[in-house]
């Protein structure tokens, strides 16, 4: 079940952070809970996904994009995701979420998520993100200028634009098995 409590708890504590530029970094802070773990007893994968999920609508509402969904009637897609796990997080340990935008091209929006126990980095995440209205992303330019943003894209990373190379030539819709 997804975790609303958990999302209305990071929402409320984002209410007194002060507001976020578009490629500012947004810092969340999370605990890993006993409904939290796998079998293995550590965080489970597709959790960590969800609790990513929290990292960004915290971030959105700190750079406006809620409040610009709600006036624009525009919603929110994830089109496509790469994640990295390093190190095991476990039963009751503290993670320090670090969320930030890192780039968009015409359609996408590129979100860059890590968790990190003490100083250790325990999973990053490479997001790309749309805003969509009646089944269609609205253009980036469009979002970036309603979110204050003037000027052109900020120049996306070498490894970010290489996924985003490789994600252009795989197949869509995958082939069938044989």
């Amino acid at each position: 079940m997804y975790p609303f409590v958990r999302l209305g708890w990071q929402m409320l504590k984002t209410r007194s952070a002060p507001p976020l530029g578009v490629l500012d970094p947004h810092l969340s802070h999370h605990l890993c809970l006993p409904w939290d773990l796998d079998g293995f007893g550590e965080l489970n994968n597709g959790r960590t996904l969800t609790l990513y999920d929290l990292g960004r609508f915290t971030l959105g509402a700190r750079v406006g994009l809620l409040a610009a969904l709600r006036r624009r009637r525009w919603g929110l897609a994830v089109a496509g995701a790469s994640i990295r796990y390093r190190r095991r997080v476990t039963l009751f340990q503290r993670i320090e979420m670090r969320t930030r935008v890192a780039g968009w091209d015409e359609r996408f929006f590129y979100i860059v998520q890590s968790m990190w126990v003490d100083d250790t980095c325990t999973s990053q995440a490479l997001l790309r993100t749309a805003v969509v209205a009646r089944g269609r992303a609205v253009p980036t330019q469009e979002v970036a200028a309603e979110l204050g943003w003037t000027g052109p894209a900020p120049e996306m990373p070498d490894w970010i634009a290489a996924w985003i190379d490789a994600e252009a030539i795989r197949p869509w819709p995958p082939a069938a098995p044989d």
